[in-house]
């Protein structure tokens, strides 16, 4: 029996002490005054009376009641049920008070009282002071408190005959049964009916079980005031330990949501900080540092606001808000789901039925009462799912004389297959579940309805998992259960307890609460104890049974083990490699094991090997031979790699006994076992899985303890062995059961020997475990793991090599080197005393939680030490005859072929080469073999890293695999620690990153020495970045034969810059003098002639500025032969040759000359004294005099000025390029235009000059010459320069924004130019088109914000967003780690490559560059000239004029134009090839920005639209991608001309003749190649002369480089031409025969060979076949000329047969790709339309364009490109008349019927070349005749005519006569018949 209640506490209002206004409560009495001895008073009871502070109130409140729980130091709950009402403030009492209580009169609602309002009277006497009545129980019965101190409440206010102190006395005297106390004797002990003596009757209902907590209604109201999801998260947060606090402005309710969700919590208890109302002197409280589930009254809401790890469910709002950084786990799905469905299901069960059509009649909804108990089942059943099985993860490590048990966590989640759940990870590690494991571990005690369900539902329940019927059903069940252990005798439940009137409380006659008189309470309480005493002591009368386990956990794995399980054929392969093994079959073994090795990435095999492996061990001891040993080994290490520190599927648990099984004799006496090769794995240290297999094992000792028969056990044993199962089958907890339900059967002795039988067996297991861990924590050598120690700081855990140094065990053996010992220097520490110190930690650990005896621990530190330093001793014998074992033949290191002049810096490394995420290599989504990894040798030359080696998969065969990239395309390198292929040892290794695409992710083999790899990392940095550039490669390959030579940088070869200068302008004149062969091609004087001087010009003088000194005008003959050539080289790096072709080129400076001219060449910048980064000769207008360029360039960055690069020939439109703007440059002239001060325009004479110099731009073009030019702008207002304007599209930064269909209109103005002139002349410069303005400069929109344009100028400026160069590297790094991964993916497939694509942006960027250009395009095409001034003007500038030219001028999509291109914009221009590559030491940290790379990009998605206007092929492109970066050639080093020349590297490129050793120039070694094979040839070439390209730019329609993604593994990249000429030989020994091989078949592997060269094209396989027959005859003859001959024969063929264009060889064959796919601007007579021409009805001939050209254009007239002069291709041809569309007339063609293309064309005459229409055959439907319609020929016979009739529409056709028609007819209905 227990008290109801302990204490009765009468507290009433008091001034607060410090006068503060603020009263406080005073205990006035409290009964029994004597503290009972089991359950001491609680303090502080007076704060929680009134949670919210004691206050007087200005009007009478009703009572109020509520239950508080306080928690004693010994955790053991007090609830304190108050009943509050108020009484008026006497006027005994002190003046203080009323005075406090005034002031405060304006604060008085804090509590939730209400106001004073103005009417009420204000006098001092009508204030009251609340006083509560507080009873304090250990037991939680709310009812009862609540209707017995309302009872007291009622006997005084109504003023009741009956005794106060009686009712008290009989209060504190009353007992309860206990729980679960005999009930079945009788209803009266169960159901205990009390009195307190005013003719009350009260019935206490004790609940059946103890452990299931009482809810009463409190889960159901919790739902409905927040929801599922709420309460739902509320519970995880609670579980996962985050801190949860409730708000309500209701007392009652706070207790009650607090006691709702520690019900839902059972199982588990709470078992922190649990304070349901908290008072308000106590909110600090709350930020406390651990978890807590509190409420606070809501008036105190803005003191939480400030809690940033609180999460907080308002009760009164429904809401519940969780911080940022609190991250709740969700319950594992399916469990979260199907909780969430249920809950739904009970709260809402009209939710099932509401979309009946005919629904139910309305079934009533169960009582509040039985919802409750219906929540709380559901989440009863979410627990049993949660964690069914757990009895089998308990290990029972002592049974007597207390029992003590641990839960084996990883055991658990692994065979849950949860291991990756954050929810169950945190609620095992939780407190709550360490108290469930300890108080229901217990294998003998009384079990209750959580035991019966988590052992025998599980599987009904996943039976109904889809049957929501049967799932409720069972809630119902469980609820029912519930509600009958809270109300076991429902019919007894009747209460008569006397209450007080209806608002009783206003009565005005109140006298206060009486003073009680201790002395009859206390003598009350006195005679209950006395006769308590007298009777025996209750005993709470337990019925203690073996708890049932249920069935074993394995029932869940086949659900939750996904990828991992094996098949059948898998193991089977395991288990035939482990036989052949041990059978000695090494070969066979050998073959198996990289499968073995595959197969043993899932779990079932790793089980597999430990039972086959555990099989050939007898006798706890297998001794093997060397290879047997190494086979082993290496499985082992492969099982071991996937383990995770947990090792929660017991693998490495299973193989700790074989480690110290398999051995190996070395030498007589001296055994090496097999942990001492499988050291290296994080589990071996980690203190977590140690003490799982410690426990495992102490458990199966202990039961085997007690399973021995011995003589005086017999009698039990047996009886036990009949009632249950077998002996040998009984878990360790039945057996633990059993002795604890004998233990108090047995003598003290008895017992007393067990003890120590138990303790003696924990104590050897604890010497045996650490003789284990000194096996697997000592390294072989020592002085190895000094080094891996020092590094294990840098790695992370997993990747450590040391594993035992580096993981963090309970306080880091890592940090006790410098913590524990800090006069320890980490050299001296020595490996020893780690070991000692882990293994002290953990015997101190585990002995401690065994209760092994304090002697038995010292005595085993004493041990310690001695094991340690005894297998230290054993181990170094081991590692000294391991040394002399004779190594494993290894294969033989290929040597790699090397290019002429490179050198091996460092000879071959031994590595592996590891996979790095691509799919090809390793077998993957594109088949083929798994080439990768590869065991082979790392060099490092002067010019590459290279790897050579062969697959470690011996099914592969002899393939040599090759991967190699330039030592300067390195961008990352990068330490790691990775598992070796063969043997599975964790080594060192290094991640090599190119800008080429290649990685190279290697792990160093262990015959490489630390010492070696750090040499190799020194070496490649020094190569990487050299201090000057003259360290790079393309510098010392000449020089390399010859070392001890210095730089070449003297003056006598070079000459100085002044008389570079001086001589520049004259040879510029002569070169210019230079005559053409043709307008495409430029052909350089050939070698012989360049010493020559030049023809002279008819000009002789040259007229150049005043600073000139008369010595300049030498003539050239005066000067050196090789100076000489310089000068020409440089005129040609200025690019004169291109201007001239332009017609930009005079070279004069005096306005008197070339009038007619509108631009010059300027010397000015001869001596780079105005702009380092340009060209010594620079285009500017005519009308600019040299002086003042000068101050020009000072308005912008770089003094990069304007300067005119191209210019259209149709519509002499310029474009120019220069450095973005400074602040004073145009953007301040325009700002500062309508300042009313006249002089500020004139301060800065730069902005003038540039003012005048923009004007000379504009005045140069013709039609704008003569105009002053004031209306170019008139019609623009400043909102075209917003967002929606005329330039929108480029300027939104979105994806999407594309060059739509409103081109035209953007382009305003277009309409007024009728058909454009077909020579290209512009209209007439008169003709002035008011909206067109004529000078666009294209700025940043940053540098030209606030610009407003003005009318009164004629350029305009065009603000779009670009990006900058730190962007370009950051989406190149991303684009890099996209395509090649570096690890293996995640997820399979193309989506996370497709995804991390996106994520780069690079395609993104490369959209806006064509669209930026392809706008200029239009521009200039349009007759506007074009300044492109974006940043310094040499990264994004050069790209975007670079592009704009090669779309607009088909010269430089001949490979003679793209190199002027590259050499002109790229070079001379002063793009920072260097900067950008980080080619040295300086520019190491810039770090690598694909600027030209990302143009070669834009070239390519070009080619591929407009695959027959390029003369040059992909792999061009792909060629000089790879060599920008390589540093093998000269040309893309340094940073601008200025550069070259001061390093003499102009001179040498151009001047000098090279020998045939070494190309210095990239352009050079072209030429060269270009004459030996055709691989930069296109031969679809077939250009239009007229072309402009407009692509299309979405990024839709861009495709990725295949240059980022391909890979040949059989040579390296294929850009070194001699090197990739075959790969290199395997060793000769390696072949399997002598004899070459048989057939001259092949298998082509897409990763590995290189398709172009092993399958060559059609064309290129002819090409090479004729050379080498030529080459037979004696007269071989270059490749090109073949294919002109051929070319050129094939025109005269067409020309002879008069019909047919000389058009390309073999084009025909060609799939008719778009020739241009882009925006066209079709000028009709009205506005300016766009025509998409594509494929239009146009094609029949139907419709005429309004406009020839476009017409032209269209794709539908393609075939006049594809006409070839083969005969058989026109099968029959012929006049015809043909009847126009309608309401047009007759006409006669010429009809040509081509079988071959099945389709009939006509021409407007014979001879036409230009095709008129087309009749698709296919489309013909019937061939019938005709009859003649108005318009016909007259003379012709009626039967003459014929229909043909399409799926289109019908064509009338009339031939000359009846039999020619009758031909016609019959030709047609043959080609339909043969199709």
């Amino acid at each position: 029996m227990a008290r109801l209640a302990d204490y009765f506490v009468l507290v009433a209002f008091g001034p607060h002490p410090r006068g503060s206004g603020e009263g406080q409560g005073q205990i006035l009495q409290r009964f029994p005054e004597k503290d009972w001895e089991d359950n001491p008073f609680p303090q502080g009871i007076e704060l929680f009376c009134q949670p919210s502070g004691w206050q007087l109130c200005p009007e009478r409140n009703p009572p109020t009641f509520f239950v508080a729980v306080l928690t004693d130091i010994n955790s053991e709950r007090h609830y304190c049920a108050c009943l509050t009402f108020w009484e008026p403030v006497e006027s005994t009492q002190e003046v203080v008070c009323t005075e406090d209580a005034t002031e405060k009169e304006e604060e008085a609602d804090e509590g939730g009282q209400a106001r004073l309002s103005s009417t009420a009277p204000a006098q001092p006497g009508q204030l009251f002071a609340p006083k509560t009545l507080v009873l304090v129980s250990r037991l939680d019965h709310t009812e009862v408190f609540r209707n017995s101190l309302g009872l007291i409440y009622a006997i005084h206010v109504e003023g009741l005959n009956v005794c106060l102190e009686n009712v008290i006395g009989n209060l504190l005297t009353c007992t309860v049964p206990l729980a679960g106390g005999s009930q079945l004797d009788s209803v009266e002990e169960g159901a205990r009916t009390i009195s307190l003596g005013a003719g009350d009757r009260q019935v206490i209902q004790t609940p059946l079980v103890d452990s299931l907590p009482v809810s009463r209604c409190s889960v159901a109201l919790l739902f409905r005031q927040l929801g599922i999801t709420n309460v739902l998260s509320l519970f995880c947060a609670a579980l996962t330990e985050h801190k949860v606090l409730f708000l309500s402005r209701s007392y009652q309710r706070l207790a009650d949501a607090c006691r709702g969700l520690l019900a839902l919590l059972f199982p588990l208890r709470y078992s922190f900080t649990y304070v349901p109302i908290l008072p308000a002197q106590l909110l600090e409280v709350l930020s406390t540092p651990t978890p807590f589930i509190i409420g606070v009254n809501a008036a105190f809401q803005a003191e939480t606001q400030e809690l940033l790890d609180v999460i907080i469910a308002d009760l009164d709002g429904g809401t519940v808000t969780v911080p940022e950084c609190v991250h709740i786990p969700p319950l594992p799905e399916p469990l979260q789901s199907q909780t969430h469905n249920v809950l739904s299901m009970v709260l809402d069960p009209e939710l099932e039925l509401a979309d009946l059509a005919f629904p139910p009649p309305t079934t009533s909804a169960s009582s509040l009462k039985m919802q409750d108990k219906e929540l709380r089942a559901v989440f009863l059943r979410l627990f049993a799912q949660l964690l069914q099985g757990y009895r089998w993860c308990l290990h029972i490590v002592r049974i007597h004389p207390e029992p003590v048990i641990r839960f084996h966590k990883a055991a658990f989640l692994g065979q849950r297959g949860l291991v990756e759940d954050d929810f169950l990870m945190k609620v095992l590690e939780g407190m709550a579940f360490a108290g469930f494991v300890s108080e229901r571990g217990v294998p003998y005690r009384s079990t209750d309805l959580f035991d019966e369900l988590v052992a025998h539902e599980v599987a009904r329940m996943r039976a109904d998992e889809n049957h929501p019927h049967r799932v409720l059903r069972h809630v119902q069940e469980l609820a029912e259960q519930l509600y009958k252990n809270e109300n076991p005798y429902p019919a007894v439940a009747m209460h008569k307890v006397q209450r007080p009137g209806e608002a009783s409380h206003l009565r005005r006659t109140h006298r206060p609460f009486p003073r009680l008189d201790e002395g009859t309470v206390q003598w009350i309480v006195d005679q209950a104890a006395a006769k308590m005493q007298g009777a025996p002591p209750a005993v709470k009368a337990e019925r203690r049974t073996t708890v049932p386990s249920g069935p074993p956990m394995t029932a869940i794995l086949e659900r939750c083990s996904g990828p991992h399980i094996n098949s059948a054929r898998r193991l089977e392969v395991v288990r035939n490699c482990i036989s052949y093994v041990f059978e000695g079959k090494m070969l066979e073994a050998k073959k198996l094991l990289p499968a073995v090795l595959r197969a043993l990435k899932g779990r079932a095999a790793r089980r597999c090997l430990a039972h086959e492996l555990h099989l050939h061990v007898q006798q706890n001891r297998a001794v093997l031979d060397h290879q047997q040993f190494d086979f082993v080994v290496r499985m082992m290490n492969c099982c071991l790699q996937d383990c995770t520190s947990l090792d929660e599927h017991g693998i490495a648990a299973a193989l700790l006994p074989l480690v110290t099984a398999f051995c190996r004799k070395l030498s007589p006496g001296v055994t090496q076992f097999a942990y001492s090769c499988v050291q290296e794995h994080v589990v071996w240290s980690t203190p977590q899985f140690w003490e799982a297999m410690f426990y495992g094992d102490v458990q199966t000792h202990i039961r085997a303890l007690y399973l021995e028969p011995s003589d005086d056990r017999v009698s039990p044993s047996q009886e036990v062995g009949e009632t249950q199962s077998q002996d040998d089958e009984r878990s360790a907890l039945d057996v633990a059961s059993e002795q604890r339900r004998l233990w108090p059967t047995l003598s003290r002795e008895k017992q007393q020997e067990l003890v120590q039988k138990e303790e003696s067996t924990v104590f050897s297991q604890a010497i045996h475990y650490a003789n284990r861990m000194s096996y697997l924590l000592l390294p072989l050598d020592s002085s190895k793991s000094r080094l891996l120690r020092e590094r294990a700081g840098l790695g992370d855990l997993e990747s450590a090599s040391n594993s035992l140094v580096t993981n963090s065990m309970a306080g880091s053996v890592a940090e006790s080197y410098d913590t524990e010992s800090g006069f320890e220097d980490a050299e001296t520490c020595d490996v020893a005393g780690a070991v000692v110190r882990f293994i002290n930690r953990f015997v101190d650990k585990v002995c401690t939680e065994s209760g092994v005896t304090s002697d038995h621990l010292k005595g085993l530190h004493v041990m310690v030490p001695d094991i340690v330093q005894m297998h230290i001793e054993t181990l170094e014998a081991v590692h000294r005859e391991s040394k002399r074992l004779p190594p494993i033949q290894k294969p033989k290191l290929l040597r790699p072929r090397l290019l002429p002049g490179e050198e091996c810096v460092l000879d071959g490394l031994r590595v592996y080469l590891l996979p790095d995420g691509r799919e090809e290599g390793v077998g993957g989504s594109g088949g083929g073999p798994a080439l990768l990894p590869a065991e082979g040798a790392v060099f490092l030359t002067t010019y590459r890293v290279i790897f050579t080696g062969m697959p470690t998969d011996p099914l592969v065969g002899d393939q040599v695999v090759v991967r190699s990239f330039p030592v300067a395309a390195l961008t990352k390198e990068k330490r790691i620690s990775v598992q070796t292929p063969v043997d599975q040892l964790l080594q060192d290794g290094l991640q090599l990153r190119s800008c080429t695409f290649q990685l190279l992710k290697m792990a160093f083999d262990e015959e490489v020495g630390s010492d070696s790899a750090e040499l190799f990392r020194k070496q490649l940095h020094k190569l990487r970045y050299p201090p000057d550039i003259r360290g790079t490669f393309a510098f010392t390959l000449g020089s390399a034969h010859t070392p001890g030579r210095p730089p070449r940088v003297t003056k006598d070869k070079t000459p100085s810059l002044r008389t570079l200068s001086r001589n520049l302008v004259k040879n510029a004149k002569k070169t210019i003098g230079r005559q053409y062969v043709t307008r495409k091609k430029y052909n350089p004087p050939g070698w012989e002639n360049r010493g020559q001087p030049p023809p002279e010009d008819q000009e002789d003088e040259i007229s150049v500025s005043e600073e000139l000194e008369p010595s300049t005008l030498t003539p050239s003959s005066a000067l050196k032969p090789s100076d000489r050539m310089t000068m020409s080289s440089l005129v040609e790096r200025a690019c004169c040759r291109d201007y001239q072709r332009l017609g930009l080129g005079t070279l004069s400076s005096s306005l008197s000359r070339a009038k007619s001219e509108p631009f010059r060449i300027s010397p000015v910048n001869r001596m780079y004294a105005i702009c380092r980064s340009y060209p010594g000769l620079l285009i500017v207008p005519q009308s600019i005099q040299d002086n003042a360029l000068q101050r020009v360039s000072r308005c912008y960055r770089q003094n990069r000025f304007p300067v005119v690069c191209w210019r259209s020939g149709r519509s002499k439109a310029v474009l120019l390029r220069s450095g973005g703007l400074h602040g004073k440059g145009v953007v301040g002239l325009f700002k500062a235009q309508n300042t009313p001060s006249p002089g500020q325009a004139q301060t800065d004479s730069s902005s003038l000059e540039q003012e005048k110099y923009l004007q000379a731009v504009v005045s140069s073009m013709p039609r704008y010459a003569d105009s002053s030019g004031r209306n170019t702008l008139s019609s623009f207002s400043s909102a075209h320069m917003g967002g929606h304007g005329k330039w929108s599209s480029v300027r939104a930064s979105g994806r999407s924004s594309v060059l739509g269909a409103d081109v035209g209109s953007r382009l305003a103005g277009r309409d007024l130019l009728s058909t454009p002139h077909t020579n290209g002349t512009p209209p007439d410069s008169g003709f002035l088109r008011p909206q067109r303005a004529a000078l666009y400069i294209i700025g940043d929109k940053a540098q030209l914000k606030g610009v407003r344009p003005d009318p009164l100028q004629q350029w305009e400026l065009v603000p779009i967003e670009v990006f900058e160069a730190r962007q370009v590297k950051a989406s190149f790094k991303k684009l890099l780690k996209a395509c090649v991964p570096g690890c293996p993916a995640v997820e399979s497939g193309s989506a996370s490559f497709l995804r991390s694509l996106e994520d780069s942006e690079w395609l993104i960027q490369i959209h806006k560059l064509l669209q930026i250009s392809v706008l200029v395009v239009e521009l200039l095409d349009s007759g506007s000239s074009v300044l492109v001034s974006l940043e310094d003007g040499w990264d994004i500038t050069t790209q975007v004029v670079s592009l704009v030219q090669l779309l607009s001028d088909p010269f430089y999509r001949t490979l003679e134009g793209f190199r002027l291109l590259v050499e002109k914009e790229w070079l001379s221009f002063g793009h920072r090839f260097s900067h950008r590559g980080a080619h040295t030491l300086a520019g190491q940290s810039s770090g690598f920005t694909p600027v030209f790379l990302q143009f070669l990009d834009c070239v390519h998605q070009v080619h591929l639209q407009f695959p027959m206007e390029f003369e040059f092929s992909q792999f061009y492109l792909k060629f000089l991608g790879y060599h920008h970066a390589s540093r093998r050639f000269r040309t893309f080093l340094l940073d601008s001309d200025y550069e070259r020349i001061e390093l003499g590297l102009l001179y040498e490129e151009k001047g000098e003749r090279r020998g045939h050793l070494a190309c210095r120039s990239v352009w050079e070694y072209v030429d060269r190649l270009s004459k030996r094979t055709p691989m930069f040839y296109n031969y679809t070439y077939a250009p239009e002369d007229t072309e402009v390209l407009r692509p299309y730019s979405n990024v839709s329609n861009l495709k990725v480089w295949d240059f980022y993604t391909e890979e040949t593994l059989a040579e390296g990249p294929p850009y070194d031409w001699e090197l990739a000429q075959g790969p290199p030989e395997p060793p000769e020994e390696e072949r399997p025969d002598g004899g070459a091989p048989q057939s001259r078949r092949r298998v082509v592997w897409p990763c590995y060979d290189s398709r172009p060269r092993v399958q060559p094209d059609a064309i290129s396989r002819l090409l090479e076949e004729l050379q080498r027959l030529e080459t037979e005859l004696g007269r071989p003859e270059r490749w090109k000329d073949t294919w002109d001959r051929v070319k050129a024969a094939q025109r005269l063929e067409g020309r002879q047969d008069g019909r047919g264009t000389p058009s390309s060889l073999l084009v025909s064959t060609v799939p008719h790709h778009r020739r241009s796919l882009g925006v066209y601007l079709q000028e009709g007579p009205v506005g300016s339309t766009l025509s998409l021409s594509l494929d239009s009805d146009q094609s029949s001939g139907s419709t005429t364009s309004s406009s020839r050209q476009a017409a032209r254009r269209s794709t539908s007239t393609l075939y006049s490109q594809f006409q070839t002069a083969e005969s058989e291709n026109r099968s029959y041809e012929g006049t015809l008349y043909k009847k126009g569309a309608f309401m047009k007339p007759w006409k006669a063609r010429w009809f040509v019927l081509d079988k071959t293309k099945h389709q009939l064309r006509y021409y407007d005459h014979r001879v036409d070349t230009e095709c008129k229409g087309v009749i698709d055959l296919a489309e013909v439907e019937a061939v019938a005749p005709g009859t003649p319609t108005i318009g016909a020929p007259k003379t012709v016979d009626e039967k003459a005519f014929f229909d043909v009739k399409t799926t289109r529409r019908v064509y009338n056709f009339c031939a000359q006569d009846v039999p020619s028609a009758q031909q016609w007819v019959d030709r047609i209905q043959s080609c339909l018949s043969d199709a």
